[in-house]
């Protein structure tokens, strides 16, 4: 029963390929526990659980982990994407462009420029 009003969560998980993945239930309680690749797809599946079970669940508990926690996400470029655009994607405020062209110093030479397909660090701030 549980499973089903959280299966959202589960489904996110397999889109983002969370690795050593294990559910379980035991008397009404879903147990999740699995590592993601970074913090901001553990963010991700954190707020589909509080918006699935609310900010204090009781009906599940989720241990994530972080495989990579020197980034906050590693984001590739798609066509009509600006510096602006993913930091508000992942910030919440486009002037954090900024910190995303500095992260990226070693393949960016202009804030203003960067191309499709280009693999950008998305630094933990």
């Amino acid at each position: 029963m549980v499973k089903a009003k959280y299966q959202d969560v589960l489904n996110l998980g397999q889109e983002l390929n969370i690795q050593d993945g294990d559910v379980s239930e035991d008397n009404g309680t879903l147990k999740i526990k699995g590592t993601a690749n970074t913090q901001y797809e553990k963010n991700q599946l954190w707020d589909k659980i509080k918006e699935i079970g609310g900010d204090s669940p009781s009906d599940i508990v989720a241990d994530i982990n972080v495989a990579d926690t020197s980034v906050y996400h590693r984001h590739t470029v798609k066509s009509g994407e600006s510096l602006s655009k993913i930091a508000k994607h992942y910030y919440g405020d486009p002037m954090k462009y900024k910190a995303i062209f500095e992260a990226n110093t070693g393949i960016l030479k202009n804030p203003d420029v960067i191309h499709p397909d280009q693999e950008l660090v998305i630094p933990n701030l």
